[in-house]
């Protein structure tokens, strides 16, 4: 591995695939690593795990910020929030304005946006006066508005789109207080898991990354990340993506 990987690491969304791969390859490298997610902790051979679990059932302002007090005694120096939902039992992405659903649309914004939100919230004070701190918010280029030709998957599109701009406005209001810290949301690429499962037919080769692929490429850009890049929509390869 040609990139240093974190001391200590944060992960929020803890149970997703990705999550476990960034989880598995930093446990290898014996970072120190928290985990927060609604979920229990995963049944693991090792004793005692490599990772701290902490569930965050309820996912409200109060459980969050808890979670978050407990996991911030490990001081972290590089936070993923890793929460997301494209499609579940309830409904696949929209084709068409006709099949927007508000109850839907609300939900999608609920997880998409307002939990990332609320779990940044209870970071801020960290976030401003932690030295070179990172955040990598997993987001999405359909989210973005420039890049948008096809269009289509409406409540994805419009909650990742808003996602991007907290993570930007987010941003400029620590840049302020701490100059040293980067702030960044990050399109993780196609990778095989459940949410791209639907849509992973006729991909050209070489597109579709396994969690470990793909984990190891969102270390490679947390590794490289500057404040100058603070704000940005990257790519998986640390290029920088339009809003």
């Amino acid at each position: 591995m040609l990139f240093t990987l974190p001391q200590s690491v944060l992960i929020i969304g803890g149970s997703s695939q990705i999550a476990q791969a960034i989880a598995k390859e930093c446990a290898d490298a014996s970072t120190v690593i928290s985990m927060i997610s609604r979920q229990v902790a995963p049944k693991t051979d090792e004793q005692p795990p490599p990772f701290h679990w902490l569930q965050d059932e309820l996912q409200t302002k109060v459980s969050s910020q808890q979670c978050i007090n407990l996991a911030l005694e490990h001081q972290p120096d590089t936070i993923f929030i890793c929460n997301g939902v494209l499609h579940d039992a309830s409904a696949m992405p929209e084709k068409t304005l006709l099949q927007l659903d508000s109850e839907l649309l609300a939900h999608r914004f609920h997880t998409n946006v307002i939990v990332p939100a609320q779990y940044l919230q209870a970071l801020y004070r960290y976030l401003t006066k932690t030295p070179n701190v990172k955040v990598l918010v997993l987001s999405a280029k359909v989210g973005s508005i420039t890049d948008n030709v096809l269009g289509g998957w409406y409540s994805y599109r419009m909650t990742k789109a808003a996602l991007n701009m907290l993570v930007k406005n987010l941003s400029i209001e620590v840049a302020r207080i701490n100059k040293t810290a980067s702030l960044v949301t990050l399109h993780p690429g196609t990778t095989d898991t459940p949410l791209s499962e639907p849509f992973q037919k006729n991909l050209p080769l070489g597109q579709l990354q396994t969690p470990a692929q793909t984990a190891k490429r969102l270390l490679k850009v947390s590794a490289q990340l500057t404040p100058y890049q603070t704000g940005q929509l990257l790519n998986w390869d640390a290029s920088k993506l339009p809003f």
